[in-house]
């Protein structure tokens, strides 16, 4: 028995050999089979990411650079837009003024009739005496991020790679503060420029809770403004309401919510359905302090629209709140003066 065993040893691990050598050659062509899938994947992701984003405005563009973005990095979303890499950290280009007179005209009809397109401001441009045509006041629109109700607004516009999360407020009642809160974004005129500006508001109250500015729409001050909400000491609230656009569908967004347990509702059936109450607030906003104001300075801008939120929380009368304060609404929240002094209201510019 041990010379049947000992003839038998060789032939036993001359198997093994074979063995290995298939494994390691099975193990081998599953690796690349993998890689090449991943390839595959990475091609398509891209493909498609392209072909959803390459006719955008290049500000539009700039804004869909995701850092977080786990298939495609920073320097190959740059390459597939077009867009310059250097150019995400700086200020972009100032525009002339006739074009930033334009884009305020444009900011004041759209104010009072949200439900202008294309074509109707165009009409009502040259009603007004400026000669232009709809192709120019598109490209005026998709920068500032404006268009009709429907379809959504351009600064609206989700990411092709970010999740999208249904509306969870069909039927809800909200009926205490820190139940909703919602947020949006809007576009501010200087005298010599514009900036955009984003706000987080308790939906029940109508208190806004932070603010932020920027010049441009990436999702960096969005996240601020909601990192400043969240240092209120507030309670989070139940659920968080937006619209789809890529800064609220953005993982950086939508990690900090889901840190936090907080429901993410989404609604893309228009900007009248959106967040009406944060609309509400645009309109008071810039009826009632910036169209007054013509704020010549970023500084002046900061300056204006902090006081006017401040007196939006603290003194303005709401009908729909039965003639009272969102401050009043939302009594034993900590107040505006709390916060100023612990440094956690306002905004800074970001870089």
């Amino acid at each position: 028995m041990a010379g049947i065993g000992g003839n038998l040893g060789p032939e036993y691990a001359l198997a093994e050999v074979f063995s290995d050598k298939r494994e390691k050659r099975h193990a081998s062509e599953e690796a690349l089979r993998e890689e090449l899938y991943r390839q595959i994947g990475q091609l398509k992701v891209e493909l498609d990411w392209l072909k959803k984003n390459s006719e955008q405005d290049l500000a539009l563009r700039r804004s869909l650079i995701d850092p977080a973005l786990p298939m495609t990095s920073i320097r190959r979303q740059c390459e597939l837009l077009g867009v310059s890499r250097s150019g995400l950290y700086r200020s972009p280009a100032p525009v002339s003024f006739e074009t930033l007179d334009l884009m305020h005209r444009i900011d004041e009809q759209d104010t009072r009739t949200p439900f202008y397109g294309v074509l109707r401001m165009t009409a009502w441009l040259k009603k007004e005496g400026h000669p232009v045509n709809p192709k120019r006041v598109r490209r005026l629109m998709r920068l500032m991020g404006l268009e009709a109700i429907y379809p959504k607004p351009r600064l609206s516009v989700p990411h092709p790679e970010h999740q999208v999360f249904p509306s969870l407020l069909r039927g809800v009642p909200v009926t205490s503060s820190d139940q909703v809160w919602c947020s949006d974004i809007t576009y501010i005129r200087l005298r010599q420029g514009f900036l955009y500006l984003v706000a987080i508001m308790d939906w029940y109250s109508r208190y806004v809770l932070s603010w932020s500015l920027s010049p441009t729409l990436d999702v960096a001050f969005c996240m601020e403004a909601l990192e400043r909400a969240f240092h209120l000491g507030r309670t989070s609230p139940e659920i968080f309401n937006t619209d789809q656009g890529s800064q609220f569908t953005s993982s950086r967004w939508i990690q900090a919510l889901t840190d936090r347990g907080v429901k993410i509702s989404m609604d893309g059936r228009g900007r009248a359905l959106d967040n009406v109450f944060v609309e509400r607030l645009w309109r008071s906003l810039k009826y009632e302090a910036v169209y007054l104001s013509e704020y010549e300075s970023v500084q002046e801008a900061r300056s204006g629209i902090h006081g006017y939120l401040r007196f939006y929380n603290e003194e303005r009368l709401h009908q729909s709140l039965n003639d009272k304060t969102p401050r009043e609404i939302s009594l034993g929240k900590t107040s505006w003066n709390q916060q100023e002094k612990q440094g956690i209201l306002g905004t800074r510019l970001l870089p």
